[in-house]
């Protein structure tokens, strides 16, 4: 078997994996720039939204960082798979970008 991953035939959010007399691409783990294999755990470096823990990629929760992210009143922070989202608050509809009391 020719390993055909020695080339880097991959693009670069892809891995290679060589298989018996072929190859296949195969996508990185969404918390990945780049990776050398399957997981966070192989990523070349983080993707926004995402820190090194533990030798691996994991989300960065903004929603708990010391400085508030959603800064409009009556509004809450909804944390996302590398972001975040800023909610109106119970009881509250967003009008023209404002939380209004519903």
């Amino acid at each position: 078997d020719l390993d055909e991953c020695a080339a880097s035939p991959c693009k670069d959010h892809q891995y290679c994996l060589n298989t018996d007399g072929s190859f296949s691409c195969k996508a990185c783990d969404a918390s990945c720039i780049g990776c050398t294999g399957e997981g966070p755990d192989k990523c070349k470096t983080c993707a926004s939204g995402y820190m090194e823990e533990d030798k691996k990629c994991t989300d960065i929760d903004e929603c708990n960082l010391p400085e508030k992210v959603c800064v409009k009143e009556n509004q809450d922070c909804v944390n996302t798979s590398g972001s975040y989202k800023c909610v109106c608050s119970e009881g509250f509809e967003d009008k023209d970008g404002t939380c209004v009391q519903t």
